[in-house]
């Protein structure tokens, strides 16, 4: 190199010089570009959070524009059906005691009991409404109450078995009614057909599930309780929930086991 002579060595120094700079100018592109990529890609990003935010948000409103309406179809039942069912069992009680007639009486007592039942349900649809309900804690203490209401009159011993740590746990309208359903159904079964004089209600909460338990120590199910419309509406009413039902094999009387995912439900 040094016996090359002065102006080739200036071309070779050139020619590196502008190599470098050649480089150099690439190596700055890349870093440009992919500044460039990395600003658009945090652009992106807060783009796509701003539209989630305003999805969310626009979730939120309708939710609380459902919960509203629940709200407000809660207390015109209340106020209207409730006042309208009171009304008619009053003025047919005292028609009861005014008309002795034994007919009369009759179809009065019919009036009474029709108009009794009727308050019932609208009260349980209320409380299916109210969105302050919307949990498992809630569901237990209502459910509850009812099983030991409705079998309060008659032989059968009821107990009560909760084993549930988060009460506060969501459960949605949805699968609260159906829960309350296929509960109503299994104890009315017990009371109508297995001859049994106890009665246990299990509930346990797990990390993914809420399950309900309903065992009795009758003479079991027969073959026409397991095929009639009854248990097959508590299948459609679980399924309609993502749930399952299955009967539990046991020794002496029956078991029904209902099983309720929980997941999102709204």
């Amino acid at each position: 190199m040094s016996q090359l002579p002065q102006e080739i060595k200036l071309t070779y120094i050139i020619a590196i010089i502008v190599m470098l700079i050649f480089v150099c100018f690439i190596i700055m592109v890349v870093f440009i570009y992919n500044k460039k990529q990395l600003i658009q890609q945090q652009e992106d990003q807060i783009r796509e959070s701003e539209f989630k935010n305003q999805l969310l948000q626009k979730e939120l409103e309708r939710q609380k524009a459902i919960q509203l309406e629940r709200e407000r179809i809660s207390q015109d039942m209340h106020d209207d059906l409730g006042a309208g069912i009171s009304a008619i069992k009053l003025q047919a009680e005292f028609l009861k005691y005014k008309m002795p007639k034994e007919s009369y009486t009759e179809d009065l007592e019919a009036i009474i009991s029709t108009s009794e039942d009727m308050n019932l349900a609208m009260r349980e649809i209320l409380w299916s409404l109210n969105s302050q309900n919307d949990t498992i804690g809630n569901f237990i203490e209502y459910t509850g109450l009812y099983v030991k209401r409705f079998l309060d009159k008659t032989t059968i011993n009821t107990q009560l078995d909760s084993n549930v740590l988060e009460k506060e746990t969501n459960l949605s309208v949805k699968a609260r009614r159906n829960l309350f359903l296929v509960v109503k159904e299994a104890i009315h079964n017990v009371y109508k057909h297995s001859q049994a004089t106890n009665i246990l209600i299990q509930f346990e909460e797990t990390e993914a599930y809420f399950k309900i338990a309903v065992i009795d120590d009758g003479i079991g199910l027969s073959d026409t309780i397991q095929k009639g419309n009854g248990l097959t509406n508590m299948s459609l009413r679980m399924e309609s929930i993502n749930g399952t039902f299955k009967i539990v094999p046991v020794q002496k009387g029956s078991s029904l086991l209902f099983v309720c995912p929980l997941h999102h439900y709204n």
